[in-house]
């Protein structure tokens, strides 16, 4: 069997601001509880102690988090100077480090030396796998893992503020935009190292998240007293499924089209293939301008790869066996998970 729209029948994004304490594992289960929907993911973790932006997909939008997972993110980092972190930041075990006193003029010429791209290693306690274990548990192990340094590409890097009440304890906020996949905790360290000074990050919040900002995003009580209304209040607050994916290109297709490609059958729509690069995703519209698919054309005609089961029902009637192994055809010529729930970015 396929698989099924969830039975709450919500799909798309919800921009949730998460709070400090729970993990982005936490978010997730409180998602899934509070909307009933079974399938949720979201676009990059958060650290427990970290606030702001989490993007979560609900439904058939898990489908498409992996269109997400290259997405900038832009934060808000509190680094403090004069001591160093076995975590890089304030959750770990804290070292003093004796080092010169600094000044905001010298973060500020220090910092100019980490944008662009950078090699950076990741901290010993992270997520990343090495040997089928995550680090984390392995230093929490007392083995912590070589990780080797890898390219991450900081784009923006600015002191917006800068207090030296403790001159042996300096405090910087700095807004930070970088690409996916960096930490900002190394970030930080790694400034403080190039200083002649120890640094952890003290506070963290995201500010955005690809397309999805901050100042859009919606509060866990608001999310709950949305619960407590019913499925309408809570997809009142959804952004499209597609929703910060406006920049792939698309293609419109006829209900015959969308059942066909339901069925893994290749569709070739009579007009908009012009144009259009081969072998990059499009995104697949009904008349109405809803995604139903994601496809990937070859000039003559469009491979479906991923299908939303709740828009395909629509049009075909997903009680439909055939139409639920034809869309398992498709999704195995896809490399990727639509449930994945990435665990570092």
């Amino acid at each position: 069997m396929g698989r099924r729209a969830d039975a709450s029948g919500l799909d798309g994004v919800l921009v949730l601001a998460k709070p400090a304490g729970p993990t982005s594992h936490d978010v997730v289960a409180l998602v899934r509880r509070l909307t009933g929907t079974r399938r949720v993911g979201h676009g990059g973790t958060l650290d427990p102690f970290a606030t702001g932006v989490l993007p979560l997909f609900l439904g058939g939008a898990t489908r498409l988090v992996e269109y997400h997972l290259g997405d900038r993110k832009g934060y808000r980092a509190t680094v403090c100077f004069g001591a160093s972190s076995t975590t890089d930041d304030l959750d770990g075990e804290l070292t003093p480090v004796d080092g010169p006193q600094l000044s905001a003029t010298a973060v500020e010429a220090d910092l100019a030396t980490f944008r662009g791209e950078i090699r950076q290693r990741p901290p010993a306690f992270s997520a990343i796998q090495v040997g089928g274990r995550r680090a984390y548990a392995m230093a929490r192990g007392g083995a912590p893992a070589e990780l080797g340094e890898r390219a991450v590409t900081i784009h923006a890097l600015e002191l917006v503020a800068w207090n030296s009440d403790d001159p042996g304890r300096p405090v910087a906020i700095i807004d930070v935009e970088c690409s996916a996949g960096t930490y900002v905790r190394a970030l930080a360290r790694d400034v403080g190292a190039a200083l002649g000074s120890g640094a952890y990050l003290g506070a963290l919040v995201r500010t955005a998240s690809g397309p999805f900002r901050l100042e859009d995003a919606i509060a866990v009580d608001v999310l709950r007293a949305a619960a407590a209304e019913g499925a309408a209040a809570i997809s009142a607050l959804l952004l499209p499924a597609d929703a910060g994916l406006e920049a792939m290109p698309s293609v419109h297709l006829e209900p015959g089209e969308i059942a066909d490609a339901a069925m893994g059958r290749f569709v070739r729509p009579l007009a908009g293939l012009r144009g259009l690069p081969p072998d990059e995703p499009v995104r697949l519209l009904d008349a109405a301008g809803r995604i139903v698919g994601v496809g990937v054309p070859d000039g003559r005609r469009i491979a479906p790869t991923k299908m939303l089961p709740s828009a395909v029902a629509g049009v075909t009637g997903a009680a439909d066996d055939r139409v639920a192994a034809g869309r398992d055809r498709a999704e195995l010529r896809d490399s990727a998970s639509g449930d994945g729930v990435p665990v570092d970015a």
